[in-house]
């Protein structure tokens, strides 16, 4: 395999009047596991299409394993496997019916089949459920089927859309194990989508989308880092007039977050005493704490996460856009 599983090039797709992806690029590396992160409308819906073949961008180049997915999307398909959002599971077949209809609509049939599906079930812990019937599953285990009917063809590249929505922490938490043991076993590459913070933090990188471009593209540490070691938030009757009169004041770049003021910097305990010696009248509360991937993507797009796609947080500024 190629040192690159996934590369986009100017990547772009309209529908409409409205833009979902907007001329981005990037790459995936072999073996690596990579979220998509962002809101709704950031396009990340859109991109997961695109890289499963079952959507033709409008303008741009898509290569997935060294083969073009626009001229060749059938080769793309049998060396993937695809996870989706809504559960695929015919509930009134058992685990062991789901699974062998998968594999003949993958041409496999017969012993190698039946080694295959013995191998994915033991490696996910579901050698014992393969003559229970999909609906009497838990959620989790339900979600490990889905899983198991991705990998039977043994793919290259596994991609999955929104993996976790739905599932309690104690599940997320054995499904990611799942997904780690994967790579760690089979080499495999995963590429997902999620709109969960704690799921973006144990990608080994993070693309964040918004608004159809690229606002961040690097290891979750490498992006937090990058902001500084502190985020200071206050707390004020008027935070846009705060904000306009720190940001004159300083060399500081304060934005509005959930109606609170908040700044990331070095030195924080410096910083913070500075604006309660400054502006001690017109601040409620001021806490300290560190910057997670939520204050980082609030610093990229100028808008908190769950914002709507043409809502702008940032003091000063509308930001154009369309969702998709």
């Amino acid at each position: 395999m190629s040192a690159a599983a996934v590369a986009c090039k100017d990547l772009t797709h309209t529908y409409g009047e409205r833009r979902a992806l907007d001329g981005i690029g990037f790459s995936v590396a072999a073996g690596s596991i990579v979220g998509l992160l962002g809101p709704n409308g950031g396009g990340k819906t859109t991109l997961f299409k695109v890289l499963c073949t079952l959507l033709r961008p409008t303008a741009g180049s898509v290569e997935v394993l060294g083969v073009n997915a626009l001229i060749d999307p059938d080769r793309v398909r049998s060396r993937i496997g695809v996870v989706f959002q809504a559960p695929s599971l015919d509930v009134n077949l058992t685990v062991d019916e789901n699974l062998m209809h998968q594999g003949h609509l993958y041409g496999i049939r017969g012993r190698g089949l039946r080694s295959r599906m013995a191998e994915v079930l033991e490696l996910l812990g579901l050698s014992d459920r393969r003559k229970e019937r999909a609906e009497t599953l838990s959620g989790g285990l339900k979600r490990r089927v889905d899983l198991a009917k991705g990998l039977l063809h043994n793919p290259e590249l596994l991609i999955l859309d929104e993996p976790s929505t739905g599932l309690d922490p104690g599940i997320r938490r054995d499904f990611w194990r799942d997904l780690e043991r994967l790579r760690t076993a089979e080499g495999m590459t995963v590429l997902l989508t999620t709109h969960l913070m704690e799921e973006a933090d144990r990608c080994d990188r993070v693309v964040i989308l918004d608004r159809g471009r690229i606002v961040g593209d690097a290891a979750p540490e490498e992006l937090v880092r990058g902001m500084g070691s502190d985020v200071i938030t206050i707390r004020t009757r008027a935070p846009e007039a705060l904000i306009q009169d720190i940001a004159e004041g300083s060399a500081m770049s304060p934005q509005l977050l959930d109606g609170a003021v908040v700044i990331a910097c070095d030195d924080g305990n410096v910083a913070m005493a500075e604006l309660i010696d400054r502006y001690r009248e017109r601040i409620d509360s001021i806490t300290l704490g560190r910057p997670t991937l939520e204050d980082v993507f609030l610093q990229r797009a100028g808008r908190r996460f769950d914002s709507g796609p043409g809502e702008v947080k940032e003091s000063g500024s509308r930001n154009g856009g369309s969702d998709d």
